[in-house]
């Protein structure tokens, strides 16, 4: 079995001094590693049925576009502003320093749909929120949020509240 976090680098100081930057790209780039990530992630969530899977900008759409393929449903891109070319819902939220923006399609999930929020890594919590709250704007729910890695020492739980969040790696 493919031990996922001897294919997770750490890298010091980055993009600020203080913090260690989980960096993924290792495992992007082993097939089998990528492969095992998302075969795992996929029996994670195998017991939440779901009309779609939601992918954050950028890495999530890695994760989620395949995580979508393996549950048979399609698949919606949650972005920074001005990348999608249709009429947008778009919800800002906090970072340590100021604030950003999320964007999906208006049309993108339609109400009573449930699908599940991916990205590679959450930390604070704040785009994952903001994504599951595009959803909710939208009518649709939130059935889970899958991660390959949570950094359990963040307090990211307090902005996610009880949401069903699963993750294949903890760091706390």
């Amino acid at each position: 079995m493919t031990n996922l976090e001897d294919y997770i680098r750490d890298i010091p100081d980055f993009p600020k001094p203080g913090i260690v930057f989980k960096d993924i790209t290792p495992l992007l780039g082993d097939a089998k590693a990528f492969r095992a990530s998302i075969d795992r992630l996929a029996e994670e969530l195998s017991d939440v049925a779901c009309d779609a899977v939601v992918g954050i900008e950028s890495r999530g759409f890695l994760f989620g576009t395949a995580l979508a393929m393996a549950k048979d449903v399609g698949f919606v891109p949650v972005r920074k502003p001005g990348k999608l070319p249709y009429d947008t819902v778009s919800r800002e939220y906090s970072l340590e320093y100021g604030t950003d923006r999320v964007e999906m399609h208006s049309d993108a999930v339609k109400k009573g749909q449930s699908v599940i929020v991916v990205d590679d890594l959450i930390a604070t919590g704040g785009t994952a929120t903001a994504a599951c709250e595009l959803v909710e704007q939208l009518g649709a729910t939130v059935s889970a949020l899958g991660f390959v890695i949570a950094l359990d020492f963040i307090p990211w739980r307090e902005r996610l509240g009880d949401r069903d969040v699963r993750a294949l790696l903890r760091y706390g």
